[in-house]
């Protein structure tokens, strides 16, 4: 007999999702990690009772808050990744030639652990190109003495060791780590829930005031509340939308393009076009 995973983002409203059986839980000292196997989405792991990510719709959430920003540098050799232990932020990076060295700082060896044993399929932990390293990400950030060209914040919700990838101090912590020509990317959460709105105008003034150029953009991920996500794009001056970008989009994605399902030319360009009602929240 299965039962329900519900994680509700206001009263009674959320997500439902038919649980065949508990293949990991694990209370770590940071927080709860756990994978379902699913009725629909294949397997499922939640930190702290919030969804992180499916095998059905993981590949949304790893090619947008990647490729944006790779393919915006003109030439990406060392990134960073904070966060994102499944490895699928990982998986992405190393698709494009030109990188070199990939840290990913995890702060939870169970969320590596797990994904290891139950979603082997979106990591890519055997490259020896990447680095895992067990370490809190914001004072990893505060040591950094060999630049970044790209810093991805692939972080959860605001809440427990995340909650400081939110603050204006971490953004410049994350400036002082990049290269010359550095790009960030964050997960900015989503528009639809109204308790999320602080934090997505904490992260977009943080960057605003720290980055040359700062752009939210959102895409469509649907076992994140609501389905309708944002993310945080920030540079020391590339813009997304420049001339040079899209003919690296274009280049970039004949060698490898046919292998995404979500990101490509059109969704590089519209993911930046915001909604009228994201707008005044942001300018609030």
């Amino acid at each position: 007999m299965g039962f329900q995973y519900n994680e509700y983002y206001n009263e009674q409203s959320g997500l439902t999702i038919g649980i065949k059986r508990v293949l990991f839980s694990e209370q770590t000292p940071y927080q709860s990690v756990e994978v379902f196997e699913t009725d629909t989405w294949g397997n499922f792991m939640t930190i702290d009772g919030m969804a992180m990510l499916s095998e059905k719709d993981e590949f949304v959430y790893h090619e947008m808050i990647t490729h944006p920003a790779l393919f915006a540098h003109p030439n990406p050799k060392r990134v960073l990744i904070i966060g994102g232990g499944d490895g699928g932020t990982a998986r992405e990076v190393l698709k494009h030639r030109s990188v070199e060295h990939v840290d990913l700082v995890e702060i939870d060896e169970a969320v590596v652990r797990a994904s290891k044993l139950f979603m082997p399929h979106v990591g890519d932990f055997d490259n020896p190109k990447l680095h895992v390293l067990y370490e809190d990400g914001i004072t990893f950030m505060k040591n950094v003495t060999n630049p970044y060209d790209v810093i991805i914040i692939d972080g959860s919700d605001p809440v427990g060791p995340a909650e400081g990838l939110f603050k204006k101090q971490f953004y410049i912590d994350c400036h002082n780590a990049l290269s010359d020509n550095g790009v960030l990317t964050a997960q900015s959460e989503s528009p639809f829930v109204e308790k999320y709105h602080d934090s997505i105008r904490s992260i977009i003034k943080a960057t605003s005031e720290t980055f040359s150029v700062a752009k939210l953009y959102t895409a469509f991920i649907p076992l994140y509340p609501t389905g309708f996500w944002c993310l945080t794009f920030a540079s020391k001056g590339i813009d997304p939308h420049s001339e040079e970008v899209l003919a690296r989009v274009k280049a970039g994605l004949e060698n490898f393009g046919d292998g995404l399902k979500y990101y490509n030319e059109d969704m590089h360009t519209g993911a930046f076009a915001l909604p009228n009602f994201v707008k005044q929240i942001l300018s609030k």
